[in-house]
């Protein structure tokens, strides 16, 4: 695999035991050492190096992450929080988890350096409730740095103090959405909240608070360690440093791959994972999770595609979090989107109408199509509700639905024409309900 030089940073400790441990941590990977010196800065200074390395948020939108730190108001009186975002209910992402799982002192590090960007003397790990084993660690680890003086009273022999807590979620799709996380945070309903007020203004308990993605902390003691200039120098300009990609589907080596946003789909796929199961041809790719439109093979091999968030989203997705589903050409892509709509109306809190009721209609249509009974007008009435979806509900879960809808029936709309009209799968035959 040509990743010239590469040297992954993020994965070093994947499959690695006793990895989690405090001590493999200091002996192995230089623990704690940036943070002992983002320690010494001061907020605005590790702020400064923050927006200097380009980092952007690895938890879908990409934003920049020194300049969220940035929007929390400088002058109030209030309590600053820093929730970490664990929740990683997007189908298709596991690079959190792994994370955790292996590498929970990297993350612990990377909070400590966030809440001193932003003066924070508490800080959440909000863990999605799945994840009951990454929590036991999580938790484990954190035991660990507050033995060590690393967290508590007089963080690494400064004045400062700062505590670490773990927070279970109970297994909603919404509560990964930052506003419902934090309404859950609270003890409420894990409903999104309007915005603005945004929550580095106002957020956890009505406190100024910063909500950042596992992956984007793990990538700062890198950051205040090697120094901006050299993360900046891994990956294309505008969608730098270290990246992990979720390779899943009909792949022969699925798994977490780490590698510099340079990347092209091409490489992932074939190179990386190996191929397509019993050598297959490659049929589509959902290139950031379940949620984001699909991306037909043919297109890829023309023109191949960067894996960074700005080449993606030039070609009509999106990266968000870096979770490639992949497709070869015996999938039905009917089917595909079917599993895909049934998942978004499952996971929708109910809310916003237009999630609520379209969300509900989409699995309705699609079933009556999957059942052999479809008419060709549902495939416009399905997109003229995907249309009616996107952006007019307070948070991100009926674009999420939409999305896929109009994406796979534009790119691959004689799959569902010729559904409608046999009452059978161009590849498979008709499926019973």
């Amino acid at each position: 695999m040509p990743l010239n030089g590469y040297k992954p940073w993020l994965s070093l400790d994947v499959g690695v035991k006793g990895a989690a441990s405090i001590k493999h941590y200091l002996d192995k990977r230089h623990g704690y050492k940036a943070a002992r010196k983002a320690m010494k800065m001061t907020p605005d200074e590790v702020i400064k190096i923050t927006k200097a390395s380009g980092l952007r948020g690895r938890g879908g939108a990409g934003f920049s992450t020194g300049l969220k730190f940035g929007f929390v108001p400088k002058k109030s009186k209030k309590p600053r929080y820093v929730v970490l975002n664990a929740d990683e209910s997007e189908p298709g992402c596991f690079k959190d988890r792994a994370l955790m799982t292996y590498s929970p002192h990297l993350v612990i590090e990377g909070t400590i350096i966030a809440c001193k960007a932003i003066e924070s003397h508490h800080a959440y790990i909000y863990i999605r409730g799945e994840y009951a084993a990454e929590a036991r660690i999580m938790q484990k680890a954190i035991d660990e740095a507050y033995k060590q003086d690393f967290l508590g009273e007089g963080v690494f022999n400064t004045k400062y103090k700062l505590d670490m807590t773990v927070h279970r979620g109970a297994g909603a799709y919404i509560c990964g959405e930052e506003t419902g996380m934090l309404s859950s945070l609270e003890g409420q309903r894990g409903y999104p909240k309007i915005k603005p007020p945004f929550p580095a203004v106002e957020g956890a308990f009505g406190c100024p608070t910063i909500v950042n993605n596992v992956e984007t902390l793990a990538n700062l003691p890198f950051i205040f360690r090697e120094g901006a200039d050299a993360f900046m120098k891994i990956g294309p300009k505008n969608n730098v440093g270290h990246k992990l990609y979720c390779l899943s589907g009909h792949v022969k080596k699925p798994g977490l791959y780490e590698a510099p946003m340079s990347i092209t789909m091409k490489e992932l796929v074939m190179d990386l994972a190996g191929g397509i199961v019993d050598d297959l041809k490659p049929k589509a790719v959902v290139p950031g999770g379940l949620s984001m439109p699909v991306m037909p093979w043919q297109e890829i091999e023309q023109e191949d595609v960067r894996m960074d968030f700005d080449t993606v989203e030039a070609r009509g997705s999106y990266l968000g979090a870096a979770g490639v589903i992949v497709m070869h050409e015996k999938t039905c892509m009917v089917d595909a989107l079917y599993n895909t709509v049934r998942f978004y109306h499952h996971e929708s809190c109910g809310q916003c109408t237009p999630c609520r009721e379209g969300t509900a209609w989409a699995d309705k249509v699609l079933r009556r199509i999957m059942a052999g009974k479809g008419r060709l007008e549902d495939i416009d009435l399905l997109d003229s509700m995907a249309a009616q979806m996107v952006g007019t509900t307070i948070c991100f879960l009926s674009d999420s639905c939409a999305m896929p809808i109009q994406s796979y029936i534009e790119k691959f709309r004689d799959e569902f024409e010729y559904f409608c009209k046999h009452g059978k799968s161009m590849v498979k035959d008709a499926i019973e309900l």
